[in-house]
């Protein structure tokens, strides 16, 4: 028998506070997460939260170890704590991913702020850029440094930066945008994370550390003088290591391989050759864009709209054709929007990463008649374009595809992995004709699509069956987009085989119960390409994880990207991870892309074409190659001899920890609730039948929560309100 006492007491403990940064005082936090929590993750969270220094930490954790799960502990944290002033600044691209993560496995809030917010905010008569509310802001760099006055204004409990070694050229007057961010913030307490806090020059270290704190080292040139340019290295590498003991921590791979298993990357290639007529098509597409005037791409987004066409002209007939058409109508009927997410998936984020071309750099306008005459050649120029695109109806690469398919499905079987394939494309329309396709070639029944909307008749009724099926008061998201996405996930993992799916699979779609991963179309951004296999190869994976790739034997320049990408940047192959040192060299995926379509864009021959990617080749050498490997050793690694078996005592102390908490609340929901629900004698949840909450299943455990349909108890209202009526 339980007392209103013991209830009390209960009620108490679940809300006491703890020392900051103890693992008790992380305790709450860590039971309301829906997460497989690693020791390393928690000592990380730990770290940072019992930091002596105010101004933040550097979580520099090796790639697949779960920078991210650590800061969400750490956020959760700060809003357990009520300090909800909150902003996550990450590369564009990451925003949604971002998003999803937090929300879904901790429960927090969040708000992607971008230009079309501010403008809706404007509308709305709200004042303050950053006047969200009780949320996490979540902010591209580029939209963090045109809005720096306004971050600058507003109070920052905690600032994230992720993929920081985008900021470790603070120091240098050229690197504008990071020094306008590092102002804007100011003393705000920091977290940043990065995989790659050093690649090739002890100043970036400096870089780092002086936006975490710039008294840690003092000025540039004092730091040159006292360790760039030291004459003994092992004294140098001690004094840089008491240094950054307190604000940086770095977890390798290989110390938790004891309870975190790594599989292996296996790329395959699939060679396919273009008819005459689709090569034609590209050949002479490529050559309208490289002229020095084109009426139908406004200047200052000729870089952007060139980039997306040569995307476009790569993927499929299918989608240049609609593209090239709008195009022309813009030229006859003045269309505003020219691109959107129907032409390519993810164009907001890579306008937003890409800078307009400057207006001095246009060309000066052509007489009244000479425009008439080029705006009507141009027209016909594009429709014919369009004509011959059409009149294609199949393309090599999709009946390459049908057959590497079936050989590549039946092999999964043979290794004992699912009958699953995910195959990307950059283009909607793209998707849609691999779907008509495979449907048509013997895959009826097996397609799922996943995209930005999922608006078709198809996913609808998906959804429409997945809500139905649904345990009565089991619990939707509440939001169409994510509720879509978790019903094409469901999907895929019970029944279909293929996943078709855009960019929009890539952010936030855990998929690790598949193992093979199909670039339909390769994206020039490795950083994106890395987001698309990460979401089957991935912690959790049992499987080594098949990377199937097509190279066009017509077309020298799709080769050699291939080549850069799988040689330099080692996306394909190798241990679970192993692309993440050469990744974290490039200060922007972006850029990548932006000088891969400047060859297609410049060079005509075979020749100048081998002769500008070995020249590109040769300028990412020096970011590439890890020519600092003895000095990161000796400065990011090992801080402690014991690295083992501290984590050891982490997961003990974890799982005790959690244990409690547990019993506690199981306890105490059993006093307050007894009238009210009807309680499993075998599991840790009940069933709700009162009228002050939606009635239903809950349950304390996460993981059996998700296979039962129900609601997780840590999450819900219902928790909240009666730990205030027992307290």
């Amino acid at each position: 028998m339980t007392t209103d006492f013991h209830a009390k007491y209960w009620a108490h403990a679940l809300t006491l506070r703890h020392a900051a940064g103890s693992l008790d005082s992380l305790s709450r936090s860590i039971a309301s997460a829906r997460v497989d929590l690693n020791p390393h993750q928690v000592e990380a969270a730990l770290f940072a939260l019992r930091s002596p220094l105010t101004r933040g930490v550097i979580l520099a954790d090796e790639v697949g170890l779960g920078k991210t799960i650590e800061a969400g502990l750490v956020l959760a944290q700060r809003w357990a704590e009520r300090k909800r002033r909150l902003l996550l600044v990450v590369p564009a691209t990451l925003r949604k991913q971002w998003q999803g993560e937090l929300e879904s496995k901790f429960g927090l809030p969040c708000r992607i702020l971008d230009g079309d917010v501010i403008e809706k905010m404007k509308r709305d008569g709200v004042s303050g850029a950053f006047n969200l509310g009780e949320c996490v802001i979540i902010v591209s760099y580029h939209f963090a440094s045109a809005r720096a006055f306004d971050l600058a204004n507003a109070p920052w409990d905690l600032v994230v930066i992720d993929e920081a070694h985008r900021m470790r050229n603070v120091f240098q007057p050229s690197s504008v945008l990071a020094r306008r961010i590092v102002e804007a913030i100011g003393s705000s307490p920091k977290l940043l994370l990065t995989a790659t806090p050093l690649q090739n020059s002890l100043m970036e270290l400096y870089g780092l550390a002086s936006v975490i704190d710039p008294r840690l080292f003092g000025d540039a040139a004092s730091f040159r003088d006292q360790f760039v340019r030291a004459t003994d290295d092992d004294v140098r590498d001690r004094e840089l290591k008491e240094r950054l003991k307190p604000v940086s921590i770095r977890t390798l791979r290989r110390q938790v391989a004891e309870y975190i298993p790594f599989t292996m990357r296996v790329p395959i290639t699939q060679d396919f050759t273009p008819s005459d007529e689709e090569n034609a098509l590209y050949e002479d597409v490529s050559a309208w864009l490289q002229k020095d005037i084109l009426l139908s791409l406004p200047f200052s987004q000729r870089t952007l709209m060139t980039l997306v066409l040569r995307k476009l002209l790569a993927s499929s007939t299918f989608a240049i054709a609609a593209t090239l058409n709008r195009l022309a109508k813009g030229l006859e009927d003045e269309v505003e929007d020219l691109l959107d997410d129907e032409d390519l998936e993810g164009i907001d984020e890579l306008r937003d990463e890409l800078e307009e071309d400057p207006p001095s750099a246009e060309p000066p306008a052509p007489e009244t008649a000479a425009l008439v005459t080029d705006l009507r050649a141009e027209i016909a120029e594009l429709r014919g374009f369009v004509e011959r695109a059409r009149r294609i109806t199949s393309n090599a690469r999709g009946d390459a595809l049908v057959g590497a398919l079936r050989v590549a499905l039946e092999g999964a079987v043979a290794l004992g992995a699912a009958r699953k394939a995910v195959v990307f494309t950059e283009s909607r329309r793209t998707q849609a004709y691999l779907a008509e396709l495979l449907t048509a070639k013997g895959f009826a029944g097996d397609i799922v699509l996943m995209n930005g909307t999922n608006a078709d008749p198809a996913s609808r009724a998906l959804l429409d069956r997945w809500l139905a099926a649904r345990p009565a008061g089991a619990p939707a998201a509440g939001s169409r987009a994510v509720d879509m996405k978790a019903a094409i996930v469901d999907e895929f993992r019970d029944k279909a085989a293929i996943l078709i799916a855009t960019e929009a699979a890539a952010e936030g779609v855990n998929l690790q119960f598949c193992s093979l991963v199909v670039n339909y179309d390769l994206p020039w951004n490795p950083q994106r390409i890395e987001q698309r296999i990460g979401r089957c190869h991935r912690y959790g994976q049992k499987h080594d994880v098949v990377v199937l790739n097509f190279i066009n034997r017509r077309n020298e320049a799709d080769q050699r990207v291939y080549e850069l990408l799988s040689q330099k940047f080692r996306l394909f192959d190798g241990v679970f991870g192993s692309s993440d040192e050469v990744l974290g060299a490039l200060e922007s995926g972006v850029d990548i892309e932006r000088r891969i379509a400047a060859v297609y864009q410049t060079c005509r021959t075979p020749a100048e074409i081998r002769a500008a990617f070995d020249k590109l080749q040769g300028e990412l050498e020096g970011q590439i190659q890890a020519r600092l490997a003895r000095t990161r050793s000796v400065l990011l690694e090992n801080f402690d001899d014991d690295v083992s078996g501290r984590f050891r005592v982490n997961r003990d102390k974890t799982v005790e920890a959690l244990g409690e908490r547990e019993r506690w609340l199981l306890a105490l929901s059993r006093h307050e609730l007894a009238r009210d629900a009807d309680f499993d004698r075998d599991r840790p949840r009940f069933t709700y039948r009162g009228h002050d909450a939606e009635a239903g299943g809950y349950n304390l455990d996460w993981r059996d929560a998700e296979a039962r349909s129900e609601r997780f108890f840590n999450h819900v209202p219902l928790a909240a309100e009666w730990w205030v009526r027992a307290g």
